[in-house]
């Protein structure tokens, strides 16, 4: 049980004031996760793939539209025997050929990274298929007749997760390259449920798991550590502490951070009152990472620093990973509310985006596109 923080504010505790804050309605993306799921699930489902099996399978975009390709590689780690590579370049690897299959995934279907790599991967002869709510991307898969799954518009792209990871899952069962997806999608619908009812706006604060953590790590800079399936699911609560909190996060993975992150805290002192770190833990652990999570806590509670753990729920592979990371999303939906922050516009990436289009590499890239689909 997470002990609340003394200067904790009573707006948690008030979902008027929330939806007042939350002017843009995150939440409601994180209450109606499940749903989410369910819908993605059924769009994937229409989705016609024929092509061979793949010898390499590349998942390639950016931000809120890459993770999906991280929690795939995850997922499927232990699944299946096709190597899978997370691609946020504006270039393929080297080994990228017509044996590989190159998911483009871009939810704006503008993203200039994303369509620079699609460009790419038909030059280089590869299989392609594309998750986009429209765009250019969903334009010149059209043109092309590939394999193209068209996304609801309408919604902030770090909160269309769903939609741009589950089809992912259901592609490689498509692709028979795994089976059985459909009951973890109905397990993980399920823990979805008993997720929303813990962390709801209407949960008080002391009984809801999200709040308390978004209390006690309010004023501190997050670490949050994964391992295992939780890889990715530690980068998406760290990424989604960035937008919607609006707060500077870090996230490492074990075994790998106690080779040299652990060290970074010895002689923290003054600076780890500034910090906290959030384990996300699962009791389908190793025994081996089990004892390496608990002494490396251990260790840091000898450091000035907070520390709390986050478990995961669920039998299956799927239901595991999505419950951390709708527990991550509330979390920071409620830590961005705490300050007063409304936590949908991302305004510096905005502005940077908006540097960026003066040097005219998406232009370019379009051309050669349209060039191609007169081919």
């Amino acid at each position: 049980m997470l002990k609340l923080s003394k200067s904790n504010s009573t707006v948690l505790d008030d979902p008027k004031q929330i939806r007042k804050i939350d002017k843009s309605e995150m939440l409601s993306f994180c209450v109606d996760a499940y749903t989410h799921y369910e819908k993605a699930a059924r769009l994937a489902h229409k989705l016609s793939l024929s092509c061979r099996e793949p010898q390499t399978i590349i998942a390639a975009g950016m931000g809120g539209s890459a993770i999906g390709g991280d929690l795939l590689k995850d997922w499927s780690r232990g699944k299946i025997s096709v190597p899978i590579e997370v691609c946020r370049e504006y270039s393929l690897p080297a080994y990228a050929d017509k044996g590989t299959l190159v998911l483009v995934v871009s939810y704006s279907g503008e993203t200039e990274e994303s369509l620079s790599v699609f460009l790419e991967a038909l030059k280089r002869k590869c299989m392609v298929a594309c998750i986009s709510s429209g765009g250019k991307l969903g334009d010149f898969a059209e043109r092309l007749n590939l394999p193209w799954l068209r996304v609801p518009l309408g919604m902030a792209p770090r909160a269309t997760l769903p939609y741009l990871f589950v089809p992912l899952i259901l592609l490689l069962e498509k692709l028979n390259l795994t089976t059985s997806v459909d009951s973890e999608i109905s397990e993980a619908v399920d823990v979805l449920k008993h997720v929303r009812d813990e962390n709801s706006p209407d949960a008080p604060l002391r009984d809801n798991p999200s709040k308390s953590l978004a209390s006690n790590i309010s004023g501190t800079i997050p670490f949050v550590y994964g391992f295992g399936d939780y890889r990715a699911v530690a980068q998406r609560f760290k990424t989604q502490l960035n937008e919607n909190s609006k707060v500077p996060a870090k996230w490492e993975v074990f075994p790998e951070l106690d080779h040299n992150e652990i060290v970074g805290w010895e002689e923290a002192h003054e600076l780890a009152k500034y910090c906290s770190v959030i384990f996300t833990r699962g009791r389908n652990e190793a025994e081996e990472m089990k004892e390496r999570i608990e002494v490396t806590e251990e260790l840091l509670r000898r450091v000035p620093v907070k520390t709390f753990e986050v478990w995961s729920r669920g039998e299956s592979t799927l239901a595991r990973m999505s419950s951390l990371i709708n527990i991550g999303d509330f979390t920071s939906v409620y830590l961005a509310v705490l300050r007063g922050i409304d936590p949908t516009p991302v305004r510096t990436i905005d502005l940077l985006k908006g540097k960026i289009k003066r040097s005219r590499l998406k232009e370019k890239i379009i051309r050669e596109l349209q060039s191609f689909s007169k081919q």
